[in-house]
């Protein structure tokens, strides 16, 4: 039974539609309201129809009081990890420690090289978010009063002041699937965040998750200090055709046999539905925490 020991949380993930600039900050207040942990959106730097994610998380900061909030994944490829470290920090700063940093390496390349970044393949853009981390890490740690110095392939720093130190640990998440990029999570970073939809099967879970654990513990970490987070979708109805279908209860069976099985202890509902975020925040979350409370 995989137990990673954290505290089980669930999110919400929401569109950053630029049509209807304010919604996406109603959403965010809305799953505060409904008792979710956190509030994230997706990061597209070169799609118009979305707001910018800076923004809008520092927007959505100055209008809430208690949920954490992400990108879900930040667009490394056309963000200097340097700027980012800065950026994250001051937020996290100013939210009284409410940041976290989802991350991603990158995918839609003719969209990015579009927009001036830099076109890799995909080997490259894990060497090159490895990289990245340990700039931002670097910019993080004022425990040192040596300038920062990263001589990298892709992501070079010389002599960089570092600071301002974040107000907490801020996690590192990175959306990922295959093993070259499951074994840098386990090297380096704080949580693993895929997409449901995109997972093959449970057993692809559970080899990801053997993946992540065996690189982490030869690089010396814990797995268990790694947080195991997971997009999901799905609808409250009465027909329960799909995995998340059907009444909250039903939800309710399902992520807990996830949590226990699987490991997983953070939950994020793709929704723009006040409706849907209500009953995923004060129904299923609830249930599935006394659900797992009982069993372990």
């Amino acid at each position: 039974m995989p137990d990673h020991g954290h505290r089980l949380t669930f999110g919400s993930f929401v569109t950053p539609s630029s049509a209807d600039p304010q919604r996406a900050v109603a959403l965010a207040e809305a799953s505060e309201a409904a008792g979710l942990d956190l509030v994230t959106f997706q990061d597209h730097p070169y799609q118009p129809a979305f707001l910018d994610t800076w923004t809008l998380l520092s927007y959505a900061a100055a209008r809430t009081e208690r949920v954490h909030l992400s990108a879900n994944v930040l667009n490394l490829p056309l963000r200097p990890p340097a700027v980012i470290a800065r950026a994250a920090a001051s937020l996290d700063l100013l939210s009284g420690g409410r940041f976290e940093l989802g991350i991603g390496a990158g995918g839609f390349w003719d969209a990015i090289a579009a927009m001036g970044g830099r076109r890799l393949s995909p080997g490259q853009s894990v060497d090159a978010l490895g990289e990245a981390i340990d700039v931002i890490r670097g910019i993080w740690d004022t425990g040192t009063r040596e300038r920062l110095q990263v001589d990298g392939a892709y992501y070079r720093v010389s002599g960089a002041k570092r600071g301002p130190a974040p107000a907490h640990d801020i996690g590192i998440w990175i959306g990922a699937y295959k093993p070259r990029m499951l074994r840098l999570i386990g090297r380096k970073a704080d949580g693993w965040l895929p997409s449901l939809a995109y997972l093959s099967d449970m057993r692809g879970i559970v080899r990801a998750n053997e993946i992540l654990d065996a690189a982490a513990e030869e690089a010396g970490r814990r797995p268990a200090d790694i947080r195991r987070l997971l997009n999901i979708g799905g609808r409250f109805d009465d027909a329960g055709n799909g995995l998340l279908s059907g009444p909250p209860r039903r939800w309710v069976e399902r992520l807990t046999e996830m949590t226990l099985e699987l490991g997983f202890g953070t939950y994020i509902l793709a929704s723009d539905d006040p409706t849907t975020l209500r009953i995923f925040g004060e129904e299923v979350a609830p249930g599935v925490r006394a659900a797992v409370a009982e069993t372990r």
